[in-house]
């Protein structure tokens, strides 16, 4: 276990941090961006936990831990180096992936069909999820973006698009199951 007992390090005041392999990079780098902004919606999600109980709070926790696993990856490049590492490299698995379907086909199962697009939300759970799908967008974009210039565990961005899929589909349910989902009217502000 790593004990922690000096928070600042002062090696990132000229603008640079470490990656997973230990390499140099700026700040600004797309793949500290991408992975930044997976620590991002963990935050919101902790935000969303504040309202949740039961299973949704047990899923969000789940979802928490898998979004540290999901930095792990994406802060270590050279996948194709993976064997050659000293420590195995923690990667996205499938298996994450299908839980997060599997989950969706459930809740999906306890709601009616959509008939109109919503509106972000409803209960204050729903309100916090929706953040958290379009932060979950945000991080896909960005994750899809490193991939374009470097190789990217394909698990890693799969997740993603499944997490925004389970945010939406979770916050109908927290607007008591889908019965207080705020619908848009579509030019209903025209006139």
């Amino acid at each position: 276990m790593v004990v922690l007992n000096k928070i600042y390090t002062k090696t990132g005041d000229a603008g640079e941090t470490a990656l997973g392999n230990g390499t140099r990079v700026a700040k600004h780098d797309m793949r500290v961006t991408a992975y930044g902004t997976s620590d991002e919606l963990n935050c919101f999600v902790g935000v969303a936990r504040l309202e949740a109980t039961g299973n949704v709070d047990a899923a969000l926790s789940r979802i928490q831990n898998d979004l540290f696993d999901l930095g792990a990856d994406l802060c270590r490049p050279d996948m194709e180096k993976d064997a050659d590492a000293e420590y195995p490299p923690l990667r996205m698995a499938d298996t994450q992936v299908a839980r997060l379907e599997s989950e969706i086909d459930a809740m999906n199962d306890a709601l009616k069909p959509l008939r109109s697009f919503i509106l972000p939300g409803g209960s204050a759970l729903s309100a916090h999820l929706h953040v958290c799908r379009t932060v979950a967008r945000r991080a896909e974009r960005l994750a899809v973006e490193l991939a374009a210039m470097e190789t990217v565990n394909a698990a890693a961005v799969k997740y993603l698009n499944r997490l925004s899929d389970w945010f939406f589909v979770a916050a109908r349910i927290a607007n008591n199951g889908g019965k207080d989902d705020v619908l848009w009217i579509p030019g209903a502000n025209r006139d």
